[in-house]
């Protein structure tokens, strides 16, 4: 009898053999190798592009706001269609969703690197944000669909940790990019690592799908979720410029309020909602994602910044602008393991009340830096200080969402506090560009500090909403069906 191997082994192949066959082994090592190429684009995609913005102001003649759609159009379709990319990689099919998500953010991304104005960019990066939300949920549920409990843990963290080395290297490879060839270019580094993703996802990722998933798929809510928060969104960046009586400004926000209005009354009704709006009954959850709006609405809106303040300001270049990023990242990933032992010993309170209040201390250090101060001490340790507040902050987080609901809403529970992330990140790069960029056009350093200091209180709010809203027993249980 030989021992023929069968490639790719299917789904029932990878729950019936023992975890020792060599099919299955080598099987589980694929599906992290896709996976992960797909974290990587679009980790890589996401930390560049905020170090690329200055370069793509002057290159394309654009102004600060046109500037801020070019983030603006992909967050805001992540954040529109992530949660029913989740779905409907479990109604469809994870693999079929996860190559069509990769597919549509590599071609979006060649896109970007050809486009000739700043109309054909912001299209694109729509596009993106829209493959982005189908590759992600569907990435993380692939490999929960593929390895067994026992086994799951050290493959996210294998995963997170190539999504952390991404994001660190990210910032400086863009820099380094845009000084050496341009800003299109760093958008072509996408279609190189999609097609191997796409290959080895084609032939060796199964194909799983969950037979309890709802039939229907709730798209009028998140086409109702993306107009009304493309509308206000719109309306906040057009405001400092056209003024509050201004049709540019009481025309997108006239369309988008009833929008988000008409999405929370389909919430209440439809069989299957993506963001089942019964969960924000507990006082725990709603207090969680409030912090999260407050606490990603500071970081989206400072790192929005950023750049503007290393390369406008204070005149440094592209490669020491995505340089500061390092010692955040760097802390993110060699603290998380410790982060994760300090939930365990003090449960989800202390941190999320100490983090966001040391992410608050080192935004205000930003607003601390002058022409003559020197790059690490202006930069270096408020993103180093704002790094430590956030990987205090990110274990706790997530598992204060997890336990605030009934164990199996905790998918849902947890797309629902990352869309929450993403929509802060939307509207804080709006309102933050508007303050810094705009109405203190004529002195940027004074913008940004003031910004800055606003990103400070936000973070300080965030941590007055963890003393609120999460009880000191909150780690030893959970809610009951």
């Amino acid at each position: 009898m030989t021992n023929a191997k069968v490639w790719p082994c299917d789904e029932l192949a990878i729950r019936a053999t023992p975890a020792t066959s060599d099919c299955v082994a080598a099987q589980k090592r694929w599906v992290l190798a896709a996976t992960i190429l797909a974290s990587v684009i679009a980790y890589i995609d996401e930390s560049v592009v905020n170090v690329a913005l200055p370069a793509i102001a002057t290159g394309l003649a654009s102004s600060i706001a046109v500037v801020q759609w070019v983030i603006n159009a992909y967050t805001l379709c992540l954040a529109a269609f992530l949660l029913v990319g989740g779905a409907a990689g479990d109604r469809f099919g994870r693999r079929t969703l996860f190559i069509a998500g990769v597919a549509v953010f590599a071609s979006a991304s060649l896109w970007c690197g050809l486009s000739g104005d700043a109309t054909q960019l912001i299209a694109a990066r729509a596009v993106q944000g829209f493959g982005a939300a189908l590759l992600i949920p569907c990435s993380l549920a692939i490999i929960g669909a593929t390895f067994p409990e026992e086994e799951r843990g050290r493959a996210i963290g294998t995963w997170a940790g190539f999504s952390s080395l991404s994001a660190a290297a990210g910032p400086l490879l863009g820099g380094w990019i845009v000084d050496h060839l341009s800003w299109q270019a760093i958008f072509l580094i996408n279609p190189v690592l999609a097609l191997p993703a796409i290959a080895i996802a084609a032939r060796h990722v199964p194909n799983s799908r969950d037979p309890q998933a709802p039939e229907t798929i709730d798209w009028p809510g998140a086409v109702l979720a993306f107009g009304g928060l493309g509308g206000v969104t719109f309306a906040l960046i057009a405001l400092p410029n056209a003024g509050l009586r201004s049709t540019a400004f009481l025309v997108p926000l006239v369309v988008g309020l009833p929008l988000l209005a008409a999405f929370v009354w389909r919430e209440q009704r439809t069989p299957a909602p993506m963001m089942p709006l019964q969960l924000f009954r507990s006082r725990m959850f709603s207090g969680i994602n409030l912090l999260t709006l407050l606490l990603y609405g500071a970081l989206g809106g400072a790192l929005f910044l950023l750049p503007f303040a290393l390369i406008q300001v204070h005149g440094y270049s592209a490669t020491a602008a995505g340089a500061v990023f390092l010692p955040f990242t760097i802390i993110m990933a060699v603290l998380s393991r410790w982060a994760g032992g300090l939930l365990d010993r003090v449960g989800a309170r202390l941190p999320l009340i100490a983090g966001p209040a040391l992410t608050s201390l080192g935004f205000a250090l930003f607003a601390l830096a002058g022409p003559t101060t020197p790059y690490w001490i202006a930069f270096g340790v408020p993103i180093a200080v704002v790094g430590l507040g956030m990987v205090i902050t990110v274990a706790p987080l997530t598992t204060a969402v997890i336990n605030a609901v009934p164990e199996h809403q905790t998918g849902i529970a947890s797309g629902i506090n990352n869309a929450v992330a993403s929509v802060a990140n939307l509207l804080a790069i709006a309102v933050f560009g508007a303050v810094a960029l705009n109405i203190f056009a004529h002195d940027l350093a004074f913008g940004i500090r003031v910004a800055m200091l606003v990103a400070a209180g936000l973070a300080l709010a965030s941590a007055a909403c963890a003393a609120l809203a999460i009880p000191g027993n909150e780690a030893r249980g959970r809610p009951q069906s």
